[in-house]
């Protein structure tokens, strides 16, 4: 397969973890709301299972590629593009409730935060299918050598958007926006991961010797969101529950993990 055909493969892969952020719209089709103690639980699988695709898919892997060392300076350059990214956003913090009422510079704004909030998550998927139409790289399909690796990814940020969706449909339910409309705006907020996946695969595919380093970016930039923004979130959230949501978030980052360790080691 030609370098075109492998980046449109790899485009679809992170078109794929976007729309599934429209399912965390799916329950207010039948639900007024959702509780918050679902919500913390969501959050904490969501988190465990972006722990564990970073250390049992990206980490290992990396190390299988190169050193330590370059792993080492990966995670601290994923970390750091994190740090900058929630510094421009605490100075440009966009609103959900805003996203319906948006003009032209308002719109903008809400793509460059959320090209910035998303793009690790798409950095993820694209260095994971380094391997694509290598021998040996994984399964046939559709005449693609797929990495198990991409397909472990691929499914580990598809699950971890539904948690991310929910957060952006209660504020737009609260408004009275339509169902559609929230599975709209859900998609919409992470529509930047097909580009960051497009762009890491390139990257990685023509620097070979980097690789290492980019599998650290992208699992220092999502154990750093985890750390940063889903456990306080969470949080926050199950302030109102009893044990302050602790409970519920431990138990979903056990879920989360549990679903994702076997796939790490198919």
């Amino acid at each position: 397969m030609g370098l075109l055909a492998n980046l449109m493969l790899v485009f679809v892969a992170g078109l794929i973890t976007a729309l599934a952020t429209g399912l965390g719209a799916l329950p207010f089709f039948v639900v007024k709301r959702v509780s918050d103690r679902w919500n913390v639980v969501l959050w904490g699988i969501a988190s465990g299972i972006m722990i564990s695709a970073s250390v049992f898919g990206l980490i290992l892997e990396g190390l299988a590629e190169g050193t330590a060392l370059q792993i080492g300076v990966g995670i601290a350059a994923g970390v750091a593009l994190v740090v900058v990214s929630h510094r421009f956003i605490s100075d440009a913090e966009v609103d959900p409730k805003e996203y319906e009422r948006a003009d032209f510079d308002k719109l903008l704004l809400i793509l460059g935060v959320l090209t910035i909030h998303s793009f690790p998550e798409g950095v993820a998927i694209g260095v994971s299918f380094a391997e694509l139409g290598f021998e040996n790289a994984g399964f046939q399909f559709l005449g693609f050598a797929i990495p198990i690796l991409a397909v472990f990814m691929t499914i580990a940020i598809s699950i971890h958007n539904v948690p991310e969706g929910v957060a952006i449909s209660i504020p737009l339910r609260s408004l009275g926006v339509s169902e559609w409309r929230m599975v709209g705006w859900a998609v919409f907020s992470s529509l930047p991961q097909p580009l960051g996946a497009v762009l890491a695969f390139y990257f990685v595919r023509i620097a070979r010797d980097l690789l290492p380093i980019g599998f650290g970016f992208a699992a220092g930039a999502m154990i750093y969101l985890v750390l940063s923004e889903f456990v306080p979130e969470a949080l926050e959230v199950g302030q109102s529950l009893p044990g302050d949501g602790y409970r519920e978030l431990a138990g979903g980052i056990a879920a989360g993990t549990l679903l994702m360790v076997p796939l790490a080691f198919v």
